[in-house]
């Protein structure tokens, strides 16, 4: 437990459908969030939350998000020319950010598969996995809280969030019970997706996770599950339910009451833009005047 979390896995192997045609030749983790590509926000959250190692878990037409934390030399150079030095600097600290690594996902398995990708580059320490659909405002350090959790309570830890029931079929739900602290709860039982009515609680898995290096064990053991992949939240209901916590085993969930932003389908991207660009010192005073006339022109 007293082993430091460094190294974050970020699954990003998806075709991104949903944004059809847009995600056709460009990967749906680069799709702009007011100036800067949706991944990169997840990566800086990473970092700032002391993360020094990323893995990146790709698939086919993601060459421009591997380009994106390279240097490029020539852009560089043309900035630095023309005297534009606070973009140079940008540009130069998206490649600085982090040692940043690559692993081929051959086949889409599921975000169990993925994830079991990464078994070889991590080893046997603990580390984070960040889903790129959801974007954490950096005033709301979750993973910070989500360390601690492992810190004090051992095996891996989830980050829950209270959902309206009729919306829990779209996540892992967990079943849980109260600890002395009332921001973590234990996790006695996982359901990936299920309906409201079989659904054990209305806390919701969102896309972060601190995990023992014990769950590559039970992911290589793990049977394709809902929509015939290999799903995280059944390896991870293993932990909780039959893995004793000396071995790698037990689960705790850090409740989460901050401010999350959805990218993951057309609806949320856009509020994701609307609200993280007014709530920017720099655009934000005149993009919201211009969302109050235009609001106010729509209503008459």
């Amino acid at each position: 437990m007293s082993v430091p979390v460094r190294k974050a896995v970020m699954p990003v192997a998806g075709l991104g459908t949903r944004f059809l045609p847009a995600t056709k030749a460009t990967p749906k983790e680069m799709l702009p969030v007011v100036d800067k590509p949706a991944i990169q926000y997840v990566v800086e959250e990473a970092v700032e939350a002391g993360i020094s190692d990323v893995l990146f878990v790709t698939g086919r037409a993601k060459y421009g998000l591997e380009d994106h934390f390279d240097r490029l030399p020539f852009l560089e150079q043309a900035l630095e020319a023309k005297g534009d030095l606070d973009r140079l600097r940008q540009v130069r600290e998206v490649a600085d950010l982090a040692d940043v690594h690559y692993v081929r996902q051959g086949e889409p398995l599921g975000l169990g598969h993925a994830v079991l990708m990464a078994a070889l580059h991590i080893g046997n320490e603990p580390f984070l996995v960040l889903l790129g659909d959801d974007i954490i405002d950096r005033r709301n350090p979750v993973l910070t809280q989500m360390m601690n959790a492992r810190a004090q309570h051992g095996g891996s830890v989830l980050c829950l969030m209270e959902v309206d029931p009729s919306q829990i079929h779209l996540y892992g739900c967990a079943a849980v019970e109260a600890t002395d602290d009332s921001t973590i709860v234990r996790v006695t039982d996982l359901v990936e997706k299920p309906d409201a009515a079989s659904a054990p609680s209305n806390y919701a898995v969102i896309g972060r996770y601190v995990l023992d290096p014990r769950i590559f064990a039970e992911l290589e053991r793990t049977k394709p599950g809902r929509g015939g992949e290999i799903q995280l939240t059944d390896a991870l209901r293993t932990l909780a339910v039959d893995v004793p916590a000396g071995e790698g085993g037990g689960v705790v969930g850090v409740v989460f009451n901050g401010r999350r932003y959805d990218t993951g389908d057309k609806l949320s991207y856009l509020q994701a833009v609307v609200q993280i660009a007014a709530e920017r010192d720099d655009l934000g005073p005149s993009f919201r005047e211009w969302l109050r006339e235009t609001v106010q022109a729509w209503e008459h």
